[in-house]
């Protein structure tokens, strides 16, 4: 049996025809999706991007002991365990935080290729390449972090002349690339493959056509990177209506671009004859803000219904007997490693093993079975040291600790307007955002903060919240 992971940052499921979004273009994962477990409650526990991917990688929560950090020798990855019971392990990825100095987190895997380029990735340092930001809104670069940011990004795709040069098809071109070179050598089994792809995160640069497919009523510079920096950086007052409807094209422009082609992807493990025969899994590391609860973009540590629901579907090998279904259960990202572990009878051989996984997450393989339907009865997220959270079907509660510092990002840090006063919501699971033309503030799952109405219900959920938070310090 073969695992292929297919990793999609920032994917907010609510942007998935397969989730119920009516106008975004997204046949090849809906198609995905109808041979598949999906999971409608699908939460992080950690974020943003590292904290997760290092719950997906040992199935261990990090909400309460780390956070933006590199793997610790002490941690046992999935690569690792795979690697160590014969199989053969790739990781392929843009996705450039994972690449810095000292991350490790290629750790296990025989093969690792990083795309370059990404985001502030310092791939091009040629001095001769200029930059002309007057083609580009100011809201793309209100400091100098900002600026310096988006002026590496451009020259980092300075050379682009296709819609095969973005990230994504470069992510999806290498994957093929090495799972072809694996059934040539006559490999079709015990294959690991991490496709790890930062798109559709921003900047939110689609090819035109794709862009076009969903843009509003826009006459502005394009602003593909919105600041985080400055006063109002981050916060929608920031922007105008216009400008936050076209961020939201953006966004589902790229999102369009990804699906074509994870498609592109998907039908080459089918010619290449591995589809039957490997557990494939498609899963986001969390959502994207684009103007609810005030906020665009993720840096800031609130972990709301849109930042903290991720993708999270298993297409089951043909052996497994498993069905597509849809699963209302809430499950998290520490559930990941162990499904995986337990699906492949690791178990019966950890005897042997020369790393030895110690799990919290809960293994799915129940669930995909038909033998359990229920796993948890909540969800929690949030940032280390920054803020909690926890869901139910009904309610969302946010608690911010007193303890909060100046968030810190890279170098910098933004002091932000502290929040001590707990939030509660009464979650609205059928909503789903509409067109970017339609958008308007306010428009969102959570829309009216009832801590102060419905105490007695804070409080069980606090009790509740800070339970889970004990039992993973």
């Amino acid at each position: 049996m073969n695992v292929i992971i297919v990793m999609l940052d920032s994917l907010r499921p609510d942007h998935l025809g397969c989730y119920g979004n009516s106008w975004i273009k997204t046949p090849n994962i809906d198609a995905f999706a109808k041979e598949s477990i999906v999971f409608d409650r699908a939460y992080a526990e950690g974020m943003p991007t590292l904290p997760v991917r290092t719950a997906l990688f040992t199935g261990r929560y990090t909400l309460m002991r780390k956070g933006w950090q590199r793997l610790e020798p002490e941690d046992v990855p999935l690569a690792e365990v795979l690697w160590d019971s014969g199989y053969v392990t790739a990781l392929i990825s843009d996705t450039y935080h994972m690449h810095k100095p000292t991350m490790a987190y290629e750790r296990g895997f025989d093969y690792v290729k990083w795309i370059r380029g990404q985001e502030a990735d310092p791939y091009i340092v040629d001095p001769n390449i200029k930059v002309d930001l007057s083609k580009w809104s100011p809201k793309n670069y209100l400091t100098d972090h900002d600026r310096n940011v988006l002026t590496q990004y451009l020259k980092n795709t300075a050379h682009w002349k296709s819609e095969e040069d973005h990230f994504v098809a470069q992510v999806v071109k290498e994957a093929i690339k090495w799972l072809e070179e694996q059934v040539a050598r006559g490999r079709k089994d015990r294959i690991f493959l991490w496709l790890d792809s930062f798109d559709p995160h921003e900047p939110g640069d689609p090819p035109q056509e794709y862009y076009e497919l969903y843009a509003p009523d826009y006459s502005g510079l394009p602003i593909i990177h919105p600041s985080i920096g400055g006063k109002d950086g981050g916060f929608i007052k920031h922007f105008t209506l216009p400008e936050i409807q076209h961020i939201r094209a953006q966004y589902a422009g790229e999102i369009t671009l990804v699906d074509k082609w994870v498609g592109i992807f998907f039908e080459k493990v089918k010619e290449l004859g591995l589809w039957e025969n490997s557990l494939i899994i498609l899963i986001s590391d969390h959502g994207e803000p684009l103007g609810e609860h005030g906020i665009i973009r993720k840096v800031r540590p609130w972990p709301y219904e849109e930042l903290s629901r991720i993708v999270f579907m298993i297409k089951p090998p043909e052996e497994l007997g498993a069905k597509p279904k849809r699963v209302k259960t809430f499950v998290q990202t520490v559930d990941l490693a162990p499904t995986i572990v337990d699906l492949l009878k690791l178990p019966e051989e950890r005897s042997r093993w020369t790393v030895k996984p110690s799990y919290e997450g809960k293994s799915l393989l129940p669930v995909l079975l038909g033998e359990e339907e229920h796993v948890r009865d909540c969800a929690i997220a949030g940032h280390y040291g920054r803020s909690w959270s926890i869901r139910t079907e009904d309610y969302s509660l946010y608690l911010w600790p007193q303890q909060m510092t100046p968030y810190t990002f890279g170098t910098r840090y933004i002091k932000e307007q502290e929040k001590v006063e707990p939030e509660l919501y009464s979650l609205d699971r059928n909503y789903l955002p509409p067109p970017p033309k339609d958008w308007s503030i306010g428009d969102q799952p959570e829309k009216e903060n009832i801590f102060s109405e419905e105490k007695e219900v804070a409080k069980e959920l606090e009790l509740k919240l800070r339970r889970i938070l004990m039992k993973i310090i």
